[in-house]
């Protein structure tokens, strides 16, 4: 049976039209001859946006807009990236504006203005020797809902496929994570609960975590380190001091680090009292080299004994005024509501979800059949747009927001679906999932992309054996593949 009986036979007409090729709108305007105009006093981070914006433009259209900081004549078009008054704006929001054949971006600060050059790029057409924008859809004001929405990136051999990636990879993947407003990425100290070496590094581990921290602080996100207390006893002071130097080793190497998350366990085995005389130590060694940094930890693993510790010396402000915030990730006693009641109000919670697993998890895939569960396994390819989008939605209102914790790249439609809800929680999924396909594949194959994803989804709810979906999505991606070119 040939693919296009096998869908009139399986009524997947009508869902097929969603695959096929979109036409751009006509109420267009033409950008294929643009200017990318800046002030003139424009920072490092202003002309990298600018960089971005044109070099992600090229990739697509092979269309390389100039730069300059003079305005182009009237009947020449131009995108005008600049920072607002101070006061102006909410924090890391951004507006984009169109008048004519004029585009202004206009950013609370640096950061916002690289979101706002991403979701131009979310929203601009581009195809070879042409790019072009629906006015319709050009102007936005936005601001983020939460203010943290960062993700984990383990640079270690236990990730999928992040081991072997250069230094050209994780700026590119760090780039495509700010465009749907990413603001926060924490890695990964070279010693944790992982082998110190892998066959597939381009450099060792500490090496590429300078240059890491060096990607983010170009683009002006957020640097994050999740570092496991994993020595044997923190009571010990022969212990203390030998962490501290090892653990300050890193904080000097390192160009731009915002803030410590350690991990009560998974792994680690101390109880409070000492592990929070440790932080403390470790905080005021942290501040000798970044002095804005903050250290957070969470109660990951801890016995009902070590919990009841832990509040106790919370609600004694005195003793931990070192605090800046804590996490609350897997193997909690306590739902997320239950803990932000029990934790002091001057105490944020950070979100730190596990979008990357499937089964033996935090958050399992529900009523998923077994034979998903033996032979795709725990950490597969998990694309879940609708399960955690409601994860989100009902768990971040007590917290500021997330970091999530990933595992490698088998979870990239749920990072930048979480980063796109952290801006957005109310965004319909599938237009979050329309704009991932928009900037990875072209407006053409967007809404089959998105559909595609759902289907996917949809095809692990319920019995496999009665799931009559599976084929037919399989028929979907086939026909998206043929429509699509070789670039594509």
């Amino acid at each position: 049976m040939n693919r296009r009986t096998f869908l009139k036979q399986t009524g997947a007409t009508v869902a097929l039209s969603r695959f096929l090729p979109a036409q751009p709108s006509n109420d267009s305007v033409d950008l294929k001859n643009c200017t990318v105009v800046l002030p003139r006093n424009a920072s490092a981070r202003v002309k990298k946006a600018a960089t971005v914006l044109v070099e992600e433009v090229e990739k697509r259209s092979q269309l390389r807009w100039p730069i300059g900081t003079s305005a182009p004549s009237n009947s020449e078009t131009a995108v005008y990236l600049a920072i607002a008054s101070p006061g102006k704006q909410a924090s890391e929001s951004f507006s984009i504006r169109t008048e004519g054949n004029r585009i202004s971006i206009i950013g609370a600060d640096e950061r916002s203005l690289l979101f706002g050059v991403g979701k131009l790029l979310r929203t601009i057409v581009c195809v070879r020797q042409s790019v072009t924008l629906d006015i319709r859809r050009a102007s936005v004001s936005t601001a983020p809902k939460y203010p943290l929405r960062g993700h984990q990136l383990g640079y270690r051999p236990k990730t999928n496929a992040y081991d072997a990636w250069n230094v050209a990879t994780w700026d590119q993947y760090i780039r495509d994570l700010a465009m749907f407003g990413t603001n926060a990425i924490e890695l990964i100290p070279p010693r944790s609960d992982d082998l110190p070496d892998s066959p597939h590094f381009p450099l060792p581990p500490e090496q590429m975590m300078i240059q890491m921290s060096r990607i983010c602080d170009e683009y002006g996100l957020d640097v994050w380190i999740w570092y496991p207390a994993m020595d044997p006893d923190y009571a010990d002071a022969a212990t203390v001091e030998s962490a501290l130097k090892e653990w300050a080793h890193i904080y000097q190497i390192l160009p731009r680090l915002d803030a410590i998350f350690v991990p009560g366990g998974d792994p680690g085995h101390t109880a409070p009292k000492p592990m929070f005389a440790f932080l403390e130590k470790q905080r005021a060694s942290l501040r000798q080299f970044h002095p804005k940094a903050q250290m957070w930890m969470s109660p990951q693993g801890f016995r009902e004994e070590w919990m009841k510790e832990f509040f106790s010396i919370l609600e004694q402000e005195h003793t931990t005024t070192w605090l800046d915030g804590i996490v609350f990730g897997p193997q909690n006693r306590f739902s997320l509501q239950e803990f932000r009641e029990r934790v002091p109000k001057r105490y944020p919670i950070r979100f730190y979800p596990d979008i990357t697993h499937s089964v033996s998890c935090q958050y399992p895939v529900p009523n998923w059949d077994v034979a998903y569960a033996l032979t795709e396994g725990r950490e597969c390819i998990n694309p879940r747009p609708e399960g955690e989008a409601n994860i989100m939605r009902r768990l971040s209102p007590y917290t500021i927001g997330f970091l999530t914790y990933s595992e490698g790249c088998n979870d990239d439609v749920n990072k930048f679906l979480w980063s796109a809800l952290g801006w957005d929680p109310e965004i319909h999924v599938v237009d979050a999932l329309r704009e991932f396909g928009h900037y990875f594949l072209g407006h053409t194959y967007a809404d089959g992309f998105a559909q595609g994803v759902l289907n996917l989804e949809a095809n692990w709810n319920g019995p496999l054996a009665t799931n009559e979906g599976v084929s037919v999505t399989l028929a979907q991606f086939q026909e998206l593949e043929r429509k699509a070119s070789p670039a594509v």
